[in-house]
């Protein structure tokens, strides 16, 4: 996620590469910076000296990962740096009990298409994160998709929808190439033709919600009297098809609420 974050601010000269220091172990922070032209440094307190007045320090690790570097450095992150957090299930909260107090702190769930510049990305802040820098955090992950600023309370609803949704429409797709592959087409054929249609339909709900128009609005548009996509539509309805997916994001969430 580091990486699609770094390339596109790059990409879409949001940042000059040159602004952007990164810190990371394994080798990955200098994989990164000779491919987009960031600078690499080989500690986080190096990163920090890098950052600068009224900088901002993104934690790009992993959950458990969190505890490690701000029990390292988050004593000394300077009062005017912004500090992003894109660690899932780590709440403001808890990323304030390990940062000076009064420290600006934005929490954003990102997802996995982000990779392609097509992500979406959910945004709280903590009562010290005014508008401007929300404002800062949206554009950062504007350039690798969409953004919106959210309640935290809402990140459990939000993080079934765009978080864990990139993987039931997978499932989608793969089960619409199952049925070309079960009336003769190729695998990879099947999966061109689905994921071209999802992809399609995606970008017409988005576009027509600005005239009004709804998902279910759209649907009927499709649905001509006795053809076929009504008669697809009312035999997976009867197979339980909008329950399930229901269902999916109610157990995404109440899984949501055990791992926090």
């Amino acid at each position: 996620m580091a990486r699609a974050i770094v390339t596109g601010l790059v990409a879409g000269g949001t940042v000059k590469p040159e602004e952007i220091v990164v810190s990371g172990t394994g080798g990955t922070a200098e994989a990164l910076a000779a491919d987009t032209g960031a600078v690499a440094v080989s500690s986080n307190e190096e990163l920090l000296e890098a950052i600068g007045p009224c900088g901002i320090l993104i934690l790009a690790v992993k959950p458990h990962i969190i505890p490690l570097v701000l029990d390292e450095i988050g004593e000394k992150v300077p009062s005017d740096v912004l500090v992003i957090s894109i660690a899932a299930g780590t709440s403001l909260e808890s990323l304030a009990a390990r940062l000076p107090d009064g420290q600006r702190i934005i929490r954003v769930m990102p997802n996995v298409n982000a990779q392609i510049g097509a992500g979406m990305a959910g945004l709280c802040g903590n009562e010290y994160a005014g508008e401007e820098d929300l404002d800062q955090a949206r554009t950062i992950f504007e350039a690798v998709g969409r953004a919106a600023v959210i309640e935290e309370g809402d990140f459990p609803a939000y993080s079934a929808l765009a978080g864990c949704s990139p993987a039931f429409v997978f499932e989608f797709i793969e089960a619409l190439a199952r049925g070309g592959l079960e009336a003769g087409l190729t695998k990879a054929d099947a999966v061109e033709y689905a994921a071209q249609a999802v992809l399609g339909s995606a970008k017409m709900v988005l576009e027509r919600a600005e005239e009004g128009m709804s998902p279910a609005n759209l649907r009927d548009l499709v649905t001509s009297p006795g053809g076929t996509t009504i008669a697809g539509v009312a035999a997976m309805e009867q197979a339980g098809f909008g329950a399930a997916i229901v269902a999916g994001v109610r157990a995404a969430i109440e899984r949501d609420g055990e791992l926090g």
